[in-house]
């Protein structure tokens, strides 16, 4: 029986899954697992029964991910479950920068009592929400991942143009881009000719403040800037800044912080981006098959702090072996009756699936230098 804790709500269309030889719930004791959502795990106790973390979504700021790693906890997120839900509110983020439609919905509501006036104020007033149409707009798409190519390939079925940046792009993603779609090798490339940039990166400590003064310097006249991926990302202060100066004429960010409420030229949406029935239950579906196939056959699918191995089981005995650095052969060599391995190692950690004839060696793989875990799998 596998204990799973849930720290948030989960779509039962995930939980369900978990089949009867699991034990689910919000109070569950020595969890093997985690399903977690946007709960902050950083003060949180490990308990020594912990064997997976799964986000049920793609970002996992709110997960201490080294310090799992080092107690041999395997954090997954479910990369792409949600990218269709944050595509279409980017598309809606793309016109309401434009538009003024959320100016004009609250203009419209202060003509009430007015009666049978009410459509000749309007039309009157409506001259104050005039706005651009996207349409033949220059769109730069920074971080082309799952939803970042989404997005571009929306925007160019809406008529823009899309260019693009991403230092990380895969073969594979790259051949999901429309073809109209020019790649760059820098940002400065990208944000320099837009008439609206989208950010869609993760937030490390490379990207953070991506977009601040110096970026925003170089971008065009009346620049509309779009965060749909991660507070810290674009520097607030920067941006509300250049809103004063007429630089930027909108920010329209999905993440509520005090510093942009109520701020002139600011849409703050309160992190509505993967918040569909869709999503959530793409993103538990997801969450829960990886777990499974950790627990029950030691694979490793979308890992952010352990590197991804699989292996189809060849023995009568699998061992997982959760390592820091260069382990892998001293690791196989403390296994009697091997009869295959799969290893990789990612940053300063690996991880290796060992199949062998008996399960005699547990004691001598715990004893090599620089295995943090060990988990037999009969």
């Amino acid at each position: 029986m596998y204990n799973v804790l849930t720290l948030n709500k989960i779509s039962p269309n995930g939980t369900s899954r978990l089949g009867a030889d699991y034990n689910v719930g919000d109070a569950v004791e020595n969890p093997a697992a985690v399903l977690v959502r946007s709960a902050s795990m950083h003060d949180m106790e490990m308990p020594e029964s912990l064997l997976a973390i799964a986000r049920c979504g793609a970002g996992t700021n709110n997960i201490p991910k080294d310090a799992c790693a080092d107690k041999g906890i395997v954090v997954f997120n479910t990369p792409g479950a949600n990218a269709n839900a944050v595509k279409e509110l980017v598309l809606a983020g793309l016109l309401l920068s434009s538009r003024k439609v959320v100016e004009g919905i609250e203009w419209a509501k202060t003509l009430k009592g007015n009666g049978d006036a009410v459509g000749k104020m309007a039309e009157k007033g409506k001259g104050q929400f005039v706005g651009p149409e996207i349409l033949g707009k220059t769109l730069a798409v920074v971080g082309l991942g799952a939803i970042g190519i989404l997005v571009a390939n929306a925007a160019v079925a809406l008529g823009m143009k899309v260019v693009g940046y991403d230092p990380f792009l895969s073969v594979n993603n790259a051949l999901k881009l429309d073809p109209s779609i020019k790649v760059y090798p820098t940002v400065d490339d990208v944000i320099t000719v837009a008439d609206y940039v989208t950010v869609h990166v993760p937030l490390l400590p490379d990207t953070k403040d991506l977009i601040d003064a110096d970026a925003i310097a170089k971008m065009k006249d009346g620049v509309r800037i779009l965060n749909f991926s991660r507070d810290g990302l674009v520097n607030c202060a920067a941006v509300l800044d250049a809103i004063k100066s007429g630089k930027v004429s909108k920010y329209v960010t999905d993440f509520a912080t005090d510093d942009v409420l109520a701020e002139d030229g600011v849409i703050c949406l309160p992190h509505l981006g993967a918040s569909t029935p869709e999503s959530e239950d793409n993103c538990a579906v997801m969450a829960a098959d990886q777990i499974m196939e950790y627990l029950e056959r030691g694979n490793i699918i979308n890992s952010v702090n352990f590197p991804n191995v699989t292996m189809a089981k060849s023995g009568a005995v699998r061992y997982c072996v959760l390592f820091k650095g260069d382990a892998v052969k001293a690791v196989t060599a403390a296994v009697d009756g091997l009869k295959a391995v799969e290893a990789k190692t990612r940053g300063d950690y690996g991880y290796a699936i060992v199949d062998a004839d008996t399960d005699a060696s547990a004691a001598a793989l715990e004893a090599v230098e620089g295995v943090v875990k060990v988990r037999v799998i009969k």
